[in-house]
């Protein structure tokens, strides 16, 4: 199965994308269409074996829309330009047209040849201006179907129609000035839609961005610049400061520091060196460096967290599916309401003719499906823009709606609540006075060591300028510890084990040593013969906004538990640390899935949040799965949420903006469903037996169009939610 995304162009509502959708769905081999009215994409999953892609583009164009295999943000700016430059012009020439008929028609009554002027001023809007409303009403005619142009050309043309008749001299009213204003109302409506939905997109357009288009690359002996596109797996690139990292990479050669702060949200620059990892799109601030190219193209960071965003935006929520469904059947049902309407007041009311068409075309409207097509996919990509500007990155719609409904958390310890990397966090030596001479030992002793501990003492005392003692004799004990002589003295560094085995007391230190560990730290003793010296403590530290993050969540009224494969105790001091209550301790891997299937069994939504990998099982089993990443290895296939950070308060924001982006989908399905529903009857005259008052065509479309841009707007204003 092969998945495709198609640019859709010339839809105009809702119900647009439904018959799209499907059409695609009906082609022969095509397992899944999704088609989003708010991206004007398709994306598509069919059988290469059975379907190609020309007959995917054939069946769009046969109902009437065109589609394209060009999805690149220049290709979609260059577009909705294009759009946004039509609707501008048809704008300009139905207000210069429109004003002065809607003026003949309402206030100078005794113009001579009046209703000629009308006749020559509403012909070029109802016929030129309001031309791609009856191409899409031919179209969705042609499909057996119906949609917003068939609501607007129907009741622009009537009101036109039987104007010409009373130019005719066959009825004495016109309506010529009511069908020019309200096309000129729709088309303004479109216009200032179009402008509005170029924003939501802008995100995806930043993104794209921080790739630089050309690359320096050695060739042979030769330093060559290349497009970004030529630069392959393998090659060694230079960098110069100020310039972006064009592709990913490991550093061969120079030292720099390197602003991540579009990929990460971190503002800090990060220090790079031989060895070290760089991103593409980030931006070398100072020093040249080459690196050799690791993942080039859409391997990259950027190109799959570009991906992803466009993948969350072209999702659809079950709420969207629920709206596209009223969609493709509201249109027919106005268009009976609307002849019921008529009928009902020519008939049954007994009115005149022009009073039951004023009625009947008010109906046709303000009844338009496009805010109730608009509310979910604009705010959905509205939300993921806004969070991958963050550094969150959200995989998909049904992502958002679960954030909302999440009662319990539960994190993994090692790299989410704590930095997954041990560091030394207390020494304590019998003499002070030998604290260094002692720290010089211990580096030369644990630099010849592989442990992941020795690293930490290691780098303590590197960071304090203790340079190291080289051992004359060196042995690692596994599990233990290690031992060698220096200037002809025996120096043992290990656990207490250790220190047993090789007969030195430890029991001076001993209370201090059961402190240390209570609080989930490893000791490690330091012994010069028999006698033991000194100790350090080593632990891997929390996260910085770990508590925070814990007590966020409470005050939201979310459970949150810790699971690990640390021991109990160790687990219950860290945990006590960041104020969590429930741990799960002694946890394999593969079992972690089971304890958060024991919290689902219990009623719970859960989220997971772990560092995607080990964790991937217990990430699959829950309600919401959150990877944490560093932004240059991100784990992106484990989660349905991905913390490019790696800040556990990341889940806090993803949670809020999860919680404000499905509000403005509320917010716009409500009122567009409200707007329809006490719209309707007052457009078909519901108030006139008891108020003389009938609602006019014009503000009928004057309703309509601001009820599409409203729900645009307010979805837009995702953009200014506080997170933190």
């Amino acid at each position: 199965m092969k998945k495709l995304d198609l640019a859709i162009n010339g839809m105009h509502c809702a119900s647009c994308a439904v018959l799209v959708q499907r059409s695609l769905e009906k082609v022969s081999g095509v397992k899944f269409a999704n088609v989003n009215y708010g991206s004007q994409k398709a994306r598509v999953q069919f059988d290469e074996s059975v379907v190609r892609v020309e007959d995917l583009l054939e069946a769009v164009k046969k109902r009437g829309y065109s589609a394209s295999l060009d999805i690149s943000p220049e290709r979609e700016r260059e577009v909705r330009e294009k759009e946004i430059a039509g609707l501008k012009k048809l704008l300009a020439i139905g207000i210069v047209l429109s004003v002065p008929a809607v003026l003949l028609g309402m206030v100078f009554m005794d113009v001579p040849y009046r209703l000629w002027l009308l006749f020559l001023l509403a012909s070029p809007v109802q016929f030129y201006v309001g031309l791609r409303f009856y191409h899409g009403a031919w179209s969705a005619l042609q499909n057996k179907t119906a949609n917003m142009d068939t609501l607007i050309a129907l009741g622009t043309s009537a009101a036109y129609f039987y104007s010409v008749a009373g130019l005719l001299g066959f009825v004495e009213e016109q309506y010529f000035e009511v069908g020019a204003a309200l096309i000129t109302l729709v088309i303004l409506g479109k216009y200032l839609e179009a402008v509005a939905k170029g924003k939501t997109s802008e995100a995806i357009r930043k993104l794209m961005n921080l790739s630089p288009k050309t690359a320096h690359v050695l060739r042979g002996k030769s330093e060559v610049e290349v497009p970004v596109s030529g630069v392959r797996v393998g090659d060694v690139v230079v960098v110069r400061p100020g310039e972006r990292v064009p592709v990913d990479g490991i550093v061969l050669s120079g030292d720099s520091s390197v602003d991540e702060s579009m990929m990460t949200g971190e503002s800090l620059p990060v220090e790079k060196q031989k060895g070290s990892k760089v991103v593409g799109g980030t931006i070398n601030l100072q020093g040249n460096f080459s690196f050799r190219a690791t993942q080039v193209g859409k391997d990259t960071v950027l190109a799959r967290i570009v991906q992803l965003v466009e993948d969350a935006q072209g999702s659809k929520a079950s709420i969207e599916r629920f709206a596209d469904k009223v969609s493709s059947v509201f249109v027919p049902i106005v268009v009976v309401l609307a002849l019921l309407t008529f009928f009902g007041w020519l008939f049954v009311g007994q009115s005149t003719f022009s009073f039951a068409l004023i009625a009947g075309v008010s109906v046709l409207v303000i009844a338009c499906p496009c805010a109730l097509g608009l509310a979910t996919p604009t705010a959905i990509m509205v939300g993921t823009g806004v969070g991958a500007e963050k550094g969150v990155l959200i995989k998909g719609a049904e992502a958002l709606e679960t954030m909302h409904s999440i009662d319990a958390v539960v994190f993994d310890k090692t790299g989410t609540i704590t930095q997954g990397k041990p560091v030394v966090t207390n020494t304590y030596f019998v003499e002070k006075s030998s604290e260094r001479a002692l720290l010089s030992i211990v580096r030369g002793l644990e630099e010849k060591s592989e442990h992941p501990l020795a690293g930490a003492m290691v780098q303590f005392a590197s960071e304090r300028s203790v340079a190291p003692v080289s051992p004359s004799s060196f042995k690692a004990v596994f599990g233990k510890g290690v031992e060698g002589i220096v200037k002809k003295e025996s120096y043992a560094v290990g656990n207490a084990l250790f220190m047993g085995e090789r007969k030195v007391g430890i029991s001076m230190l001993e209370s201090r040593a059961h402190a240390w560990e209570s609080e989930g730290k490893t000791v490690v003793f330091v012994a010069q013969g028999k006698k033991v010296v000194g100790m350090l403590a080593i632990a891997d530290v929390l996260k910085p906004t770990a508590r925070k993050t814990v007590e966020a969540l409470k005050t939201r009224g979310m459970g949150v538990w810790m699971i690990t494969g640390d021991n109990e105790r160790t687990a219950k001091a860290i945990a006590a640390q960041v104020g969590i209550e429930n741990v799960f301790a002694q946890v394999l891997p593969d079992e972690k899935a089971r304890y958060v299937k024991e919290l689902q069994e219990k009623g719970m939504k859960v989220a997971m949040v772990g560092d995607g990998v080990n964790d991937a099982p217990a990430l699959a089993q829950s309600d919401l799965g959150v990877a944490l990443g560093n932004g240059t290895d991100i784990a992106i296939e484990s989660g349905q949420v991905v913390l490019m950070r790696g800040d556990p308060f990341d889940l806090v924001r993803a949670l809020r903006l999860g919680e404000a982006t499905i509000k403005k989908i509320h917010q716009g399905m409500f009122w567009a469903l409200i707007y329809n529903i006490i719209g309707i009857p007052i457009a078909a005259g519901a108030l006139y037996p008891f108020t003389g008052w009938l609602l006019s065509p014009i503000l009928a479309g004057g309703a309509m169009a601001l009820s599409s841009v409203s729900v645009v707007t307010n979805a837009l204003l995702l953009r200014r939610v506080n997170l933190n």
